[in-house]
């Protein structure tokens, strides 16, 4: 019996803990119903394709000036969240970037876009920008 509770809390744990790899699909669904125009959809994917691998625990650095990168957009902590608590212009703790529910990040996304375009994204810029964009025919909105 006592094999049988530890076996549960690890699984529930592991279950609990283990990060959200979107499909490119799941991710255009997601943007799309969140107000993404389709004809955005493919720079989108692109950006995530390249800045997260569509994993939505990601987490990069420390970068050179000692902020962190969240989440599925990879967003900044220097300029868009808080650090262990609500900050940023986006008024968001960083931390709530990094779970399986992408609509917080989504929103942020959104707020840095207005901003800077696509260009605030390295993996946009370098990957994405006058190149070819992924197909998103496959995907059903």
């Amino acid at each position: 019996m006592k094999i049988f509770i530890i076996s549960f809390l690890l699984f529930a744990i592991f279950a609990f803990s283990e990060a959200k790899v979107f499909t490119k699909c799941e991710l255009v669904k997601a943007l799309y119903k969140a107000g993404i125009p389709k004809s955005k959809l493919r720079d989108w994917a692109c950006l995530v394709q390249h800045e997260s691998s569509y994993n939505s625990k990601a987490k990069g650095g420390p970068n050179k000036n000692g902020s962190y990168d969240y989440g599925i957009f990879q967003i900044n902590s220097k300029y868009w969240c808080g650090i262990g608590k609500v900050g940023g212009d986006c008024k968001i703790n960083c931390n709530s970037l990094i779970n399986n529910d992408i609509t917080d990040d989504i929103k942020c996304a959104k707020t840095i876009y207005n901003r800077h375009n696509f260009t605030a994204w390295y993996g946009w810029n370098s990957k994405c920008k006058e190149k070819k964009l992924p197909s998103i025919s496959e995907c059903t909105l």
